[in-house]
């Protein structure tokens, strides 16, 4: 259950992913996703609609209205826990922000971290009104 201010949009998936900007609390219609601060998802082993694997959510850092430096603080965590590599995701106006995070990671803090891959997309989401409004997305991938 998510408290507070949320924003809600569907995820890759087709669920809806909630985040709050207070709790950094992500949610999908699957399951329910527990995270730090900044939106790091954290889940394994989870199942889509017909019993598909559906993606891990591991070690991803959704980018949103928060300060950078915030995401850039989740992106270290995640790598000083140990994960071999960490995604950073990012929609509309929010993806030079991520550009930006990934950026300060990888030329003020971990100078040993590279870019294995950047990929773009362009998402349909249903706004308010019904109508299905196209979004640009990036994914960028760092791994030491």
């Amino acid at each position: 259950m998510i408290t507070g201010n949320t924003s809600a949009e569907p995820d890759q998936a087709g669920g809806r992913l909630e985040e709050t900007e207070t709790t950094g609390i992500i949610e999908t219609a699957e399951t329910a996703e527990v995270t730090g601060s900044a939106g790091i998802a954290e889940t394994t082993g989870i199942t889509g609609a017909a019993g598909a694997p559906k993606r891990d959510s591991t070690n991803v850092v959704y980018i949103g209205k928060k300060g950078v430096m915030s995401y850039v603080l989740a992106v270290v965590t995640q790598f000083n826990h140990g994960a071999p590599e960490v995604t950073i995701k990012a929609r509309g106006k929010t993806i030079s922000r991520a550009v930006d995070v990934a950026e300060i990671v990888r030329n003020k803090f971990l100078t040993n971290v590279s870019v294995k891959s950047i990929t773009t997309s362009t998402e349909e989401l249903q706004a308010e009104d019904g109508t299905m409004v196209k979004v640009s997305a990036i994914e960028i991938v760092l791994a030491r």
